[in-house]
């Protein structure tokens, strides 16, 4: 009896002691730190469309129509057109000018950026390097910018060749060149923005969905300073404009003085800088179809096409008419001399 009690007396022993050992072994344990891992990047915005440059700011209010202006010369071979476009900061819009600008590499086009009504607001689709146009609201910013795609030019064998039906380029100095009628197939009345209420009503083509999952390349240093420029100046600020900035586009990029700044049409002190109209966009449009925007008033399309620098030949003096001939007058006979009279013929 004694044994039995001895042995069971051992046996809770025993498992008092490994259960004090398992207490103390679980009361020393520190699990080891694990390695931060990054949470996933968040989603897209869903306000993107597919074939556009991702929405960069938003508005409460519509942006302004586009102005009117003529594009200055191209300042050397290899520069292409940047159409001017409304942006948003500082509580208000305001204008970066159009402006000719090198290409970050041969090959690729500028689509550019575009106003669009999503959700409630007005975000800015931003514009892009590619090596084809994609979708940018269908936005007629002129000058080859019609809406859709772009006729103002083209790569070929590594050059870049102009369409000088719709650039302002000197032939005698860039002698890639070409000349393709350019005709506008939508309404142009200057609307800046897609959707909503006045927009335009455009949508992404096939094409341009597919370009979309194309490599991009956004704009060149000298571009975020060109844009830079503009929001640093009060006169671009469509407040202080009116909507007609005096400064509408630029030969190179922020250079906002000096030769090749040119001015909206109707803004103060408007200068023209060398900046003209392509002839061909105006003589060349559709029936019933409104002029580009930037293009002349349809009076003066004959003179600036004979004039491409946009000079009209000054007309000579009218000399006045020569007066009519009339019948001729029957002249007076002479009156001969009377003789004196003689004695005899007195009496």
């Amino acid at each position: 009896m004694s044994m039995k009690f001895s042995s069971v007396k051992l046996s809770a022993v025993a498992v008092a002691a490994v259960l004090s050992a398992c207490t103390v072994q679980e009361s020393v344990y520190v699990p080891p730190p694990r390695a931060y891992v990054p949470p996933p990047p968040p989603p897209p915005v869903a306000t993107v469309e597919v074939g556009s440059g991702a929405v960069e700011v938003t508005a409460a209010e519509a942006p302004p129509p586009l102005p009117e202006y003529d594009q200055p010369p191209c300042p050397e071979d290899g520069y292409l057109w940047t159409p001017g476009y409304w942006a948003w900061g500082g509580g208000g819009y305001y204008w970066v000018p159009g402006t000719w600008v090198q290409p970050p590499r041969v090959g690729v086009l500028w689509t550019p950026g575009y106003w669009a009504f999503e959700g409630g607001v007005y975000g800015f689709h931003a514009g892009y390097w590619g090596p084809h146009i994609g979708f940018y609201g269908g936005v007629n910013y002129g000058f080859g910018y019609v809406g859709v795609g772009f006729a103002g030019g083209r790569w070929d064998g590594g050059h870049f060749a102009y369409n000088t039906a719709v650039n302002n380029v000197n032939v005698t100095v860039i002698h890639n060149t070409y000349n393709q009628t350019v005709v506008n197939n939508v309404t142009v009345n200057r609307v800046s923005f897609n959707g909503g209420a006045g927009g335009v009503q455009a949508h992404p083509t096939a094409e341009e969905r597919s370009y979309a999952h194309e490599s991009h390349i956004p704009p060149t240093p000298v571009q975020v300073q060109h844009r830079q420029e503009a929001s640093s100046n009060p006169a671009l600020a469509a407040r202080a404009n009116g909507g007609h900035p005096a400064i509408a586009a630029t030969a190179r990029p922020a250079q906002f003085s000096g030769p090749g700044v040119v001015g909206a049409h109707g803004a103060a002190n408007e200068s023209r800088g060398g900046g003209f109209t392509p002839p061909a966009a105006q003589t060349h449009a559709a029936p019933g179809v409104a002029q580009a925007a930037g293009a002349r008033p349809p009076a003066t399309a004959q003179a600036y096409a004979a004039h491409p620098q946009g000079i009209p030949p000054k007309s000579a003096a009218a000399k006045p008419p020569a007066p009519k001939a009339g019948p001729a007058k029957p002249s007076k006979p002479q009156q001969q001399p009377r003789k004196p009279e003689s004695d005899k013929q007195r009496e």
